[in-house]
């Protein structure tokens, strides 16, 4: 039901203008070089070697993206399409206007961060049988070393640490995968979309793509409704991203400090960049949920540190036993609680 193709016409239009596929320095050599040191200091054991870097530009790294977005939206607009057909003479009309406001989302989310994101492990939670991809997107990267003033080979090797990281948890992690999967699958089944009609009343048979995009721009078209049900599985579901990403922008860290030259300016630069984001850009990552995906970095992280502070990171991969040595949303904000309750010694 979903057209999506009309997703990457609009992630093309959302996405803005592009650049070169090249960095100006061997990112596939740099991940090869660094790999070893993360699964070192991590102590986590990879099954297998991580997937070969690749730089990709916008429109590349959009398209990845709305192939995991369909595997993940296509079981709710099934559903969608299962309740429009009850509705007779406009049930073909009405899918039509369904799928082209899911597609116009998708588009429009996937475009935005296609001019946002550095890097990113690419896999797919509902079909794991889907291969694995190490992603950087060269026009972003190039865009941040000039706009945050730092050294190119530094910063590069940098955020390839963060990703590797997300490599490492994801293959040295048996269960994390499965454990993600189910969440979302779960979280998926309790997901009804309720599509609002424009102004005029209805929505468009022969939708225009600016239109869409406008729309949106003013208040989305497509809302998910949280019920209790949704909201236990997002409590379940949000530590875990939170340790994630946190436990990622740890060993970015802690390794940065002995392999990246200048890495203190460099975690200087990429919190501001984190900051500074303009009054209309703080409102549309809130209309996207992305504030919530900056919020995972900082509680994650302000966890990992403080627990690996007091009983070291083989202390802090006791999250990675099983889902239920996660910690709870109150631990996160008090990791010595969490240390009490998986009975770990101090590292001192």
């Amino acid at each position: 039901m979903v057209d999506w193709s009309l997703a990457r016409r609009i992630a093309g239009l959302a996405g803005a203008t592009d650049g070169p596929a090249d960095v100006g320095t061997d990112v596939v050599a740099s991940a090869k070089r660094l790999e070893p040191d993360v699964a070192a200091y991590t102590g986590l054991d990879p099954h297998g070697s991580a997937p070969p870097a690749e730089l990709v530009d916008r429109a590349s790294w959009a398209d990845a993206n709305l192939t995991t977005f369909s595997h993940i939206l296509e079981p709710v607009a099934d559903r969608m399409s299962q309740r429009l057909g009850r509705a007779g003479p406009m049930a073909g009309p009405l899918r039509m206007g369904a799928g082209a406001t899911i597609a116009a989302e998708a588009g429009l989310i996937t475009g935005y961060m296609s001019q946002r994101v550095l890097g990113q492990f690419e896999l797919s939670l509902i079909q794991p049988e889907a291969p694995t991809r190490l992603l950087f997107v060269a026009p972003n990267l190039n865009k941040a070393v000039a706009e945050l003033d730092v050294e190119r080979d530094a910063f590069l090797d940098w955020i390839v640490l963060h990703e590797l990281t997300h490599v490492v948890q994801f293959t040295g992690v048996p269960w994390l995968r499965d454990h993600l999967g189910g969440l979302l699958r779960a979280y998926l089944d309790t997901v009804d979309v309720q599509i609002n009609a424009g102004a005029a009343g209805g929505l468009p048979s022969m939708p225009n793509i600016q239109e869409l995009v406008d729309r949106f721009r003013e208040g989305g078209l497509m809302a998910l409704i949280q019920n209790s049900e949704q909201r236990h599985l997002m409590d379940q579901l949000q530590p875990v991203m939170a340790v994630i990403e946190g436990y990622s922008e740890h060993v970015m860290d802690a390794l940065g400090a002995t392999l990246v030259p200048g890495y203190e300016k460099l975690r200087e630069a990429m919190d501001r960049r984190r900051r500074s984001r303009s009054a209309p850009e703080r409102l549309l990552q809130k209309l996207l949920g992305l504030d919530m995906k900056m919020r995972q970095y900082e509680q994650g992280k302000a966890f990992c540190d403080g627990v690996v502070d007091e009983v070291g990171i083989d202390g802090l991969n006791a999250v990675w036993r099983s889902p239920a040595d996660m910690p709870t949303p109150a631990e996160l904000d008090d990791p010595e609680a969490w240390i009490r309750r998986t009975s770990l010694p101090s590292a001192a």
